[in-house]
Order: C-alpha cells, then structure tokens, then sequence
C-alpha cells in the first residue's frame, strides 16, 4: 500500500484505509475532519449541522469523563486530529495539570468564535443560497 495521499480515494469500508487516509491527508482536509457538530439555535441560525472547529469557539462536551462540561477551545491539534478545551483537565503524576485532548466527534459547538470576517463570510453565504 501506497504511503502518499491520494485524491482519487472516494471511500472504502476497510477501516486501514479509513485510517491511512486520515494519516496522511493534508492540511487543508485535516481541516475538515475536525468538525463538529452545531447547537440546535445554531444550526437553525445557519442551516448546517457541523463546522470546522476554531479556538475561541464555546463547546460542550457530549461524550466521555467530562460530558456535560462546557468551556471554550484553547487549542486544535491538526496533526493529531485533536481539541483542546479549556475546562477539560487532568493532573499528571507530577502534580502538574495538563489539558485532556479531546475528539472533535465528541463535542458539540455552541457558540461561534466570529471574528474572522472571511468565516463569517462564509456562514452568511450558506445561510443566503438556502432562502433562495
């Protein structure tokens, strides 16, 4: 099996592939793969039902030691595919507290960080071709 990345994968349901695609893919589908999914006000504010991910975004935690907790995002690991939440900590043997990664899967957007003009731009976008 090939290590590069190719485009012409569609789908497949043998999860080594699922899972070579995720490894290798670049950034810009990295991207897309840590969505989550939108609040019920916010879905209905922008028709969509996931996003991206962006730190600064308020999430609730939906799955795991720490449901039900909510608190903003700090930080998203492309690399490893992982969210970092600011409420979602655990102390280390050391005694030092370090921050849980988190799946993006498992976590639910309920407020937009919007001060990027071009993201919001593209919220607005969406909203605008669904009235037509």
């Amino acid at each position: 099996m090939r290590k590069k990345f190719s485009r012409k994968w569609i789908s497949s349901k043998q999860p080594r592939k699922q899972r070579k695609y995720r490894y290798n893919a670049p950034l810009h589908i990295r991207h897309k793969l840590v969505s989550a999914h939108l609040s019920k006000k916010l879905r209905e504010e922008y028709k969509r039902r996931a996003i991206p991910i962006r730190k600064g975004d308020k999430v609730r935690i939906m799955r795991g030691k720490y449901k039900g907790m909510q608190g903003s995002v700090i930080k998203v690991d492309l690399k490893k595919l992982k969210v970092y939440v600011d409420c979602a900590k655990r102390k280390k043997a050391s005694g030092q507290e370090v921050h849980v990664p988190l799946d993006p899967s498992n976590l639910e957007i309920i407020e937009l960080n919007l001060e990027d003009k071009k993201r919001l731009k593209r919220l607005k976008k969406k909203k605008e071709e669904e009235n037509k």
